[in-house]
């Protein structure tokens, strides 16, 4: 769910497009994964622009997707930022 780099985070994201809200709903224990309600469509790259934006005001860093840009499944690099921040902001 979260492996720290050089650069930053690597956070693991399960995401469900057309939400009421975008939020976070959990983890999914069986995938190891943060799931997120994101309320834009999965459609010209909309739920992703709004999951990184959520992600950015979360916790005050770049976000970039690095793995599963059409995917539910998603790794996103936060930059600059520790494991340990990262598990604060989430509450883990």
């Amino acid at each position: 769910m979260l492996r720290e780099t050089s650069e930053g985070v690597i956070l693991s994201v399960i995401v469900a497009p057309n939400a009421r809200e975008t939020k976070i709903v959990g983890i999914d224990g069986t995938r190891g994964r943060v799931k997120v309600n994101v309320a834009a469509p999965p459609v010209k790259g909309k739920a992703n622009k709004e999951l990184m934006k959520f992600f950015k005001k979360l916790f005050g860093a770049e976000v970039v997707i690095v793995r599963g840009e059409t995917s539910r499944e998603k790794d996103l690099l936060i930059k600059g930022i520790t494991k340990k921040e990262v598990i604060e902001k989430l509450e883990l």
